[in-house]
């Protein structure tokens, strides 16, 4: 809220999912990726097995291309992205990880000198050397996942660090082992979906059967790891969360529906690598694509589930989505958000819908844009005027219920009118609160 909102008339979340999801399919392979090939070659020169060390070498130039050149790119998209979609958020993240940041990007620059020098030596090093330099690679991208893991976790379960803010509470929150489990997991299958194409080129059937079976192996290992991790994940959520998504009636029921897609993906994926390792001979381009399909499947779904089960905070407990900060609640309701948003300010000429106008910037258009995604004029659309009132009587409410501590993540009936609860809290002096409504008011009479 202290910084002007980027409107964007798919909304600002769902380009950040769009970056973000295509970043961690192809992140999660260079992590898995190195793992995996850092074995093959492992095995390949203890074994002296030709048909091992053709699939690392094959597999080696997609690893390079994906981590070093997309990864890289898409990594540096997710920054410029929420840093323009949610700057305090961004800001938070660096300011209370500065140092987690800093050796993250010291174990990324270590994984790519190691990547680029893993594919520059083949045939020119011992063999030993150049197992070692992947096995170099593999560290340093399993590191870099290991920092990040806490970090993403943090937003959703920041555990201890609301009361100590100490960097190692906010790290070793609740659900970052559960988180890591998941994502190793996650890892192991992507690098043998990708490796299982290296594998279907071998010419020779009896060992491209075998290395069909290896990569089946992993994947089937992979998404066990990964089921076992996604349950203790679950188990490690606060009640409030898991009510979003896992109950007899949960609160969104969007997210249980994609609970259930990224649970019965994840079996579909599960049976297919049983298949292969089972009946290699039988596996082809489409099954493995198929494969493929199954797991980015499975794995977006879940970064689904996770950023949306952190609603209705960027920073659970501590920063709404709009970037209100709950300790604040109190002061901005005796100021006004206009004192603290004061770019949103300057667009008020003095009438009531302008001023409603500043307040819906400063307050909503962090998530509802006015025709296009979450558009605000079709939410108020079918409602009245003595509903929209009690609508915000109700987020008004919810707004001094944090402020005092007493607020349980329940929902509320007047937000699930609108069949969207678990909005933030309304924050405000009573004349931006009457503002907002006209200005409400307005959209529905215009519409």
């Amino acid at each position: 809220m202290d910084y002007p909102i980027w409107d964007l008339a798919m909304g600002g979340g769902v380009l950040i999912g769009i970056v973000a999801i295509t970043h961690v399919w192809v992140s999660h392979f260079a992590v898995g990726g190195g793992i995996a090939i850092a074995l093959v070659e492992t095995l390949a020169v203890r074994r002296g097995d030709a048909a091992l060390r053709n699939l690392a070498k094959r597999s080696s130039l997609m690893l390079i291309l994906i981590s070093t050149v997309f990864g890289a790119i898409s990594g540096v998209g997710i920054w410029v992205t929420i840093g323009l979609v949610h700057p305090v958020a961004t800001s938070a993240l660096i300011h209370n990880y500065v140092w987690g940041w800093a050796a993250e990007w010291a174990f990324f620059i270590l994984e790519v000198v190691t990547a680029l020098l893993y594919f520059a030596t083949w045939d020119k090093v011992r063999p030993r050397t150049h197992v070692l330099i992947i096995w170099l690679y593999a560290f340093a991208a399993y590191m870099s996942l290991v920092i990040i893991q806490g970090i993403i976790a943090f937003m959703l379960t920041p555990g201890r660090w609301l009361a100590t803010r100490s960097f190692w509470d906010g790290i070793f929150n609740p659900t970052y082992l559960p988180g890591l489990v998941l994502r190793t997991g996650i890892c192991l299958f992507l690098a043998g979906a990708y490796m299982t194409f290296a594998a279907l080129r071998e010419r020779e059937p009896a060992a491209r059967a075998r290395l069909v079976r290896l990569m089946a192996a992993l994947q089937v290992v992979g998404v066990l790891l990964a089921y076992g991790g996604y349950r203790w994940w679950e188990a490690a959520l606060p009640d409030s969360v898991r009510a979003l998504f896992d109950s007899a009636k949960p609160i969104l029921a969007q997210l249980a529906i994609t609970r259930h897609l990224a649970l019965w993906l994840l079996a579909g994926y599960l049976l297919l690598g049983l298949f292969a390792l089972l009946v290699p001979k039988a596996q082809r381009w489409p099954v493995a694509t198929l494969g493929l399909l199954l797991a980015f499947g499975f794995f977006g779904s879940y970064e689904r589930l996770r950023e949306g089960a952190r609603k209705p905070f960027v920073i659970r407990d501590y920063m709404f989505s709009n970037g209100v900060l709950v300790h604040e609640i109190g002061e901005v309701n005796r100021k006004g958000i206009l004192a603290k948003a004061v770019w949103a300010a300057r667009e008020n000429d003095g009438t009531p819908e302008s001023k409603g106008r500043a307040v819906f910037r400063a307050q909503c258009a962090s998530c509802h844009t006015l025709d296009g995604y979450l558009s605000i004029r079709a939410l108020v659309a079918p409602v009245d005027a003595d509903m929209i009132g009690g609508i915000l009587a109700t987020m008004r409410e919810e707004g001094e219920e944090y402020a005092s501590g007493k607020y349980i993540h329940d929902g509320h009936v007047a937000t699930e009118q609108l069949d969207y609860p678990h909005m933030p809290p309304l924050v405000g002096t009573d004349d931006e609160v009457e503002a907002l409504s006209a200005y409400l008011l307005s959209l529905k009479a215009s519409h």
